[in-house]
């Protein structure tokens, strides 16, 4: 099984719509600085807890800075047994551009 590409746009959607699960992967002071609303910030300390704590037929929609570092993250996540998983094209950076909403941490 590999992990499928999802735009901000359809990314914001599945957020608000299915109920799907925001990653965010970008460093801690990023994400705290500004992240996508119910994002959970995910990282090499937090993994094993959020993993742990979630179903495996949540969506999962993993972010990064520029959509990169989120493909090695979401194809991990489908390693792990969880079913549906986007790494979001653009990252952060495309999320902000669309003007979608954020917060801070």
């Amino acid at each position: 099984m590999e992990f499928k590409h999802l735009d901000v746009t359809s990314a914001f959607e599945m957020q608000h719509q299915q109920d799907a699960i925001m990653l965010d992967i970008r460093d801690p002071q990023s994400f705290k600085a500004s992240h996508p609303q119910s994002a959970l910030h995910l990282s090499n300390e937090t993994i094993q807890e959020i993993v742990a704590d979630l179903d495996y037929d949540r969506v999962l929609l993993v972010m990064c800075y520029h959509g990169h570092s989120s493909q090695g993250a979401a194809q991990y996540l489908v390693n792990q047994g969880f079913e549906t998983v986007y790494s979001i094209d653009g990252g952060f950076d495309a999320w902000k551009r669309a003007n979608l909403p954020t917060t801070t941490s």
